[in-house]
């Protein structure tokens, strides 16, 4: 029994167990709106359009969040502004400007490599996240988790129908910038955790699993956020004794949790039954 309690003698697992729990948390109720909202793709492009602003904020000595808010605000309006300049799909220009803002944050990487480690921000650094930040993700965390649970019917509304929110008096343009601005901030402390390759599956994941367990939002809010704050923990929990990356084992747990609820959930089985359909015929 001693062995299984090992891991909360250090003080560096403790901080990564409730660093990981509240971000997990907080990943899985912003990703209840992003994969019903359809914006995988994009808060995928915000994850990685954050890192040159994380990059600046290192060399400048600002909290994290104030760079990747700046660069993640600036990567959303460039790719508005692109669709409208180019006539290009959605998915071209969120192609275009997530890449150019990743490569700009690489070539600062590279320009000032002593600041910023190239491997903490593709893979993120859990276990090895300094007091103060870990307050900053908390800080980052809790304000996001505030707004989301005080603004959740809004940003429900918005989600799901747009001209239902502008007759209800709600602003579109404001709630659109607001779910953009939690993408941003959550993704600079998920990237902290997991790296901007894995921070997106913690912002997909938790969520694609509840919506096939349940048809009703406010469950599929409460079961995505115990899905992720509940994973994270359990993958820290088990990276200890496995001797592996505390991200990838967060990250391909919340897929080995999903992907059995797909095969046996009643959305689950009814994909697969088409599929079989599909054989068939």
């Amino acid at each position: 029994m001693s062995v299984l309690l090992d891991p909360f003698g250090y003080s560096f697992m403790v901080r990564g167990f409730w660093v990981a729990t509240v971000i997990g948390v907080t990943c899985g109720l912003l990703s209840c709106f992003v994969i019903m909202k359809g914006w995988s793709l994009l808060g995928d492009a915000l994850s990685h359009a954050v890192v040159p602003g994380v990059v600046v904020s290192h060399l400048m000595a600002w909290p994290l969040a104030v760079g990747a808010f700046i660069s993640g605000m600036l990567a959303a309006l460039g790719i508005g502004a692109l669709r409208k300049l180019s006539g290009l799909k959605g998915d071209t220009s969120i192609g275009v400007m997530f890449t150019a803002f990743f490569a700009v944050g690489m070539l600062l990487i590279s320009a000032f490599p002593s600041m910023l480690s190239l491997t903490t921000i593709l893979f993120g650094n859990l276990l090895g996240i300094a007091p103060n930040d870990a307050v900053q993700l908390l800080v980052i965390s809790l304000v996001s988790i505030v707004v989301i649970v005080l603004r959740w019917k809004d940003l429900l509304l918005f989600t799901f129908d747009e001209h239902q929110a502008i007759s209800q008096g709600l602003s579109v343009r404001w709630l659109q910038l607001l779910m953009l601005a939690l993408i941003a901030l959550v993704a600079v402390a998920a990237l902290q955790a997991v790296g901007a390759i894995l921070v997106m599956a913690m912002m997909i994941t938790p969520g694609a699993t509840a919506f096939l367990l349940t048809r009703r939002f406010p469950v599929m809010l409460l079961c995505s956020a115990l899905l992720g704050g509940g994973l994270a923990f359990a993958g820290v929990y088990l990276s200890y004794f496995l001797d592996v990356s505390a991200g990838g084992a967060v990250v391909l747990l919340q897929f080995l949790v999903f992907f059995p609820v797909l095969m046996c959930s009643p959305r689950g089985a009814g994909w697969l039954r088409r599929v079989r359909g599909g054989q068939h015929g």
